[in-house]
């Protein structure tokens, strides 16, 4: 019983401590992904709303123009544990956004203004005009990006702020862009990000890191709005636990040293 206790002593010690364990990733070409400081690292990490709400405005006015996020609708800017837009705030986001509906009494096609039920627009149609529009390449739909890329939102940092001059002895493919994150170093997406290019109305300074920041969190609450509530329902599953092995290790003690009474009155008898 005392080793469960040590062992869950152990456990909570190391989730405090080590947050966020695998702190580099190396993908086998040399390149490594430094770790930043999240304020929804677990094991009692939480989503920053303001931050939140410029990473969507970064992704709304930079990333949007190739990626799409088709999980995610207008109304979960408003949603608990996300951006918490305010009501008014996510009917006017959703209505900048022009969606296709229909078909109408006459049998066509048309464009209304976005609602809040509405998915997140597409910035093509489908993926023939996606990559006819790229030179070929398909930008990925961003909505899980950041669990579906080891290193999450570190890596999306490291990617998006590791763009840089083409070192002297590396060839590089036509059309392709350096990349020091990225896989092989060579990355079809040009560098989207530069100073000033969004404008931040708290006080934020506009620059390169702060929007890689900002949009790589708010990328990683799209991947897991409900971080915040597993973090919770963990911390209460250790406090359980944790009890309930101190209940365990108590009732051990009082069982056993009955027995060893009963023992030793026997032998003292004998």
């Amino acid at each position: 019983m005392r080793n469960i206790l040590k062992l869950f002593a152990a456990i909570a010690v190391l989730a405090i401590a080590f947050p966020g364990a695998v702190l580099a990733a190396d993908d086998g070409h040399g390149t490594e992904i430094e770790a930043q400081d999240w304020s929804f690292a677990p094991p009692f990490g939480h989503f920053d709303r303001a931050q939140l709400q410029r990473g969507y405005k970064v992704y709304q006015f930079v990333c949007a123009n190739c990626h799409g996020m088709k999980l995610l609708s207008y109304r979960n800017l408003g949603e608990p544990g996300g951006p918490q837009f305010s009501e008014a705030a996510v009917e006017a986001l959703a209505s900048q956004a022009q969606i296709t509906d229909g078909p109408d009494d006459m049998g066509k096609m048309f464009q209304r203004p976005g609602k809040p039920s509405d998915r997140f627009r597409s910035p093509y149609p489908n993926d023939q005009a996606s990559r006819a529009a790229n030179g070929g390449a398909l930008p990925p739909d961003l909505s899980v990006m950041a669990k579906a890329r080891e290193g999450g939102p570190d890596y999306l940092y490291a990617l998006m702020t590791g763009y840089g001059e083409v070192p002297e002895d590396m060839k590089m493919t036509k059309g392709m862009h350096y990349n020091t994150a990225f896989p092989g170093h060579q990355i079809a997406m040009p560098n989207p990000l530069s100073e000033g290019v969004v404008e931040y109305t708290d006080g934020t300074e506009p620059t390169i890191k702060n929007y890689a920041k900002d949009v790589s969190a708010f990328m990683m609450w799209a991947a897991e709005p409900k971080l915040e509530e597993r973090y919770k329902i963990g911390a209460r599953i250790m406090i359980f636990l944790i009890v309930f092995a101190v209940i365990m290790y108590l009732s051990n003690i009082a069982v056993w040293s009955r027995v060893h009474k009963k023992d030793h009155a026997a032998k003292t008898e004998t």
